[in-house]
């Protein structure tokens, strides 16, 4: 019923920036956190960043200071501002979310279908 959709991946030189979108389909009451992962070729999926209803953050240690993940409630989105990308970077980003929906003020976690972010030159 809620979707996660993903968007703004792409190919890009090292050291350039993106901006991932994370869109949910239906309107958040609260927000207990958003969060972004990403899994590379053979690997496990891990945290990028994560945002509470507080405003609270977090990163992993290989994007700190280069990504911020922020949201803008009323749109019901989430982003992330990659910066000084790498090409350890590259990976496809997925959205993963823990709401309230206002509808039906029920709990929802999931996770959007993901966007491939490549890092290449």
């Amino acid at each position: 019923q809620v979707q996660l959709v993903e968007s703004g991946g792409g190919l890009v030189q090292p050291g350039g920036s993106l901006r991932l979108s994370c869109a949910a389909s239906e309107s958040i009451f609260t927000t207990y956190y958003m969060a972004w992962y990403r899994q590379g070729p053979g690997k496990e999926r891990e945290l990028v960043a994560k945002i509470t209803n507080s405003g609270s953050t977090n990163y992993a240690d290989s994007v700190k200071g280069r990504f911020t993940i922020s949201k803008e409630n009323g749109k019901n989105t989430v982003f992330l501002q990659m910066n000084r990308l790498k090409p350890e970077d590259t990976a496809v980003y997925y959205c993963n979310a823990d709401v309230i929906i206002q509808r039906t003020m029920r709990r929802f976690t999931g996770w959007g279908q993901g966007t491939q972010v490549t890092v290449s030159s």
